[in-house]
């Protein structure tokens, strides 16, 4: 939140991508909810010309602010994360299936992408899959790992080898 107050945070936003020669495009900025909604305003503005660089936008944590739909339409965001909060019991509390329900179809309605974070069981993966939950991150996918540990899985997977390919089979 204190570097996105900084006037000079979009040029230099800007100068770390030309330094490394990498592009915008292939970069997500997560922003959460309550930081959006601090100075609404000036948060436009400023996801507005990021956006114009390339970057792609999430709100993470959606659902534990206090955002309106009609704030949620201003902010150029391409995805929504759905809390774990509501993930974790979505599959027994009925209350928390309804939200989650109703995140995933109004993401899905505003052309947004939608990520279920805090996925830990094969029954919570499948019931997001059966509203049309675009993605998904959780430890029912693996522990946090090291770069060299995710280098290995990606090189594995590149070979055809799939560690979770009984989860979508």
């Amino acid at each position: 939140l204190k570097q996105l107050r900084q006037a000079e945070f979009s040029p230099r936003f800007r100068s770390v991508f030309d330094d490394y020669g990498v592009s915008p495009t292939h970069f997500e900025l997560e922003i959460t909810e309550t930081t959006l909604m601090t100075d609404a305003r000036r948060m436009v503005r400023l996801l507005d010309e990021l956006r114009a660089m390339g970057v792609h936008l999430s709100i993470d944590d959606f659902g534990n602010g206090y955002s309106s739909l009609a704030s949620l339409q201003q902010f150029p965001v391409g995805t929504l994360k759905i809390d774990k909060t509501f993930v974790r019991h979505a599959t027994v509390s009925r209350d928390d299936a309804a939200l989650v329900r109703t995140i995933v179809e109004m993401g899905r309605n505003l052309n947004l992408e939608v990520l279920a974070e805090g996925i830990e069981t094969a029954d919570q993966l499948a019931f997001l899959r059966g509203l049309g939950c675009h993605y998904g991150q959780g430890q029912l996918f693996g522990e946090a790992m090291a770069a060299d540990q995710l280098l290995a899985l990606l090189v594995d997977q590149g070979r055809g080898e799939h560690r979770f390919g009984a989860l979508f089979a």
